[in-house]
């Protein structure tokens, strides 16, 4: 991989894509070992491109300059980077995005692991600011705010239409400070007025527990299919993102499950949870998905001329023969539906929940120089049966096999994990 190139599935942030933790933006770039090697110094067009007529361009940048009424406003590298990101937009691609320097750099901090926000991943939808999923106990999720809400203004100011950043930058701020958002609930048709304390997020991609099935908080351990193994325990392991500690994370807590699962043969198997992950490096995907799954392709990529390259198992699982159930929802999306998918074609376990977001590309991060960046998309991703989730705006995402919805009427009861459950002990 070249070192000023980074592949990685993208699903948070700017231009039209998740800005993991609203005000924050995360995508899990290794900014700190980037090494940028591009540098574009020719004002000639590529070859292939060599027929485009910038005429028009030139003429009305010379207009703006000599008859606009107020010059003080005239500030040229704001109109360049104008012009590239509607460039970049005009592919109608919001995974394709243009970071000036400005925004690079605020993207480069906060993927250092802790942010001054809220907690909540944003998505454009139809050019409407949308809450794609919150973190867990953060002010996002405390105030109700929930995947399909629609952020309406901020601190008064209108944002519908704006590109994502513009309101990602208004919404994040220091710990301690108030941000007023007017949120429009799904499938409400009133505006409500959230006033929302931000705080600094830290993200641990990774959690676990072992419990009996009569101690799992939030289901209803009496439930047909649970009542009869009250004292079975189950492992339960909660991913929420592909970040740059969660490798690290992960194989801590697999080793202690693998011993725990060696000396208690009470523990059945184990719950895979990536509902509301966001995504992040495809590496990562292949890593953990390689956890469970002893051979074979993980995911494959293809590129604009149908070349198909296969991604294959890259190291030795401890849990490749542990029974498996995976829990996704409408933010699973990139590499939470990699793994779900490949998991499923492998027959390594059934998928429980609600339909994934359906996020299947994969974006290169170049750095351009002076303090700009670019995201482009260069692939599609399938699952190892050729199955593609699609491109976020019309995807298709991963269907469950077994499909629950959570019921509104008993937020403390999840309904998912208890089906999970179910499943698993089958």
């Amino acid at each position: 991989m070249k070192p000023a190139i980074l592949r990685t599935i993208l699903f948070m942030l700017i231009a039209g894509i998740a800005g993991y933790f609203i005000g924050t933006n995360t995508v899990n770039f290794e900014w700190k070992t980037f090494n940028p090697q591009i540098t574009v110094t020719s004002k000639e067009p590529p070859p292939s491109l060599s027929n485009i007529d910038m005429t028009q361009f030139w003429t009305v940048l010379e207009k703006l300059d000599q008859d606009y009424y107020n010059k003080s406003v005239i500030k040229p590298q704001d109109i360049v980077n104008g012009a590239i990101s509607g460039m970049v937009s005009s592919l109608n691609d919001p995974f394709t995005m243009y970071l000036p320097p400005s925004d690079n750099s605020s993207f480069q901090q906060q993927i250092s692991g802790q942010f001054g926000g809220i907690g909540a991943e944003l998505l454009d939808v139809n050019k409407e600011v949308t809450i794609q999923s919150t973190l867990d106990d953060t002010p996002a999720q405390k105030a109700g705010l929930k995947s399909g809400d629609i952020i309406a203004k901020v601190d008064g100011k209108t944002v519908s239409g704006m590109d994502l950043q513009s309101v990602v930058n208004l919404i994040h701020g220091p710990k301690g400070t108030t941000v007023d958002l007017s949120i429009l609930h799904k499938n409400a048709n009133v505006l409500v007025d959230v006033p929302i304390v931000r705080d600094t997020i830290n993200v641990k991609s990774v959690s676990s527990w072992v419990k009996a099935v009569k101690n799992i908080d939030g289901i209803n351990t009496k439930a047909d299919g649970l009542a009869t193994h009250q004292n079975d325990k189950v492992v339960y392991i909660q991913l929420s993102q592909f970040g740059e500690q969660t490798n690290t994370e992960w194989s801590k807590i697999v080793n202690q499950i693998s011993v725990q699962m060696l000396n208690d043969k009470s523990i059945k198997g184990v719950i895979l949870d990536l509902r509301n992950n966001p995504g992040g490096l495809l590496t990562d995907a292949v890593y953990i998905g390689s956890e469970f799954i002893s051979s074979g392709t993980i995911v494959e990529e293809e590129d604009g001329q149908g070349n198909i390259t296969a991604l294959p198992v890259n190291r030795k699982g401890l849990l490749t023969d542990v029974p498996l159930v995976v829990l996704i929802n409408g933010g699973s999306a990139s590499a939470a539906e990699i793994v779900s998918g490949a998991l499923r074609d492998h027959k390594r376990a059934p998928l429980v929940g609600e339909q994934s977001f359906g996020k299947g590309t994969v974006q290169e991060a170049d750095d351009l120089g002076g303090g700009a960046g670019l995201h482009v998309t260069v692939a599609k991703w399938l699952t190892p049966n050729g199955t593609w989730v699609g491109n976020g705006k019309d995807g298709t995402g991963l269907k469950p096999d077994f499909a629950v919805n959570l019921d509104p009427k008993a937020p403390t009861r999840d309904t998912q994990l208890e089906k999970a459950v179910e499943v698993l002990l089958k």
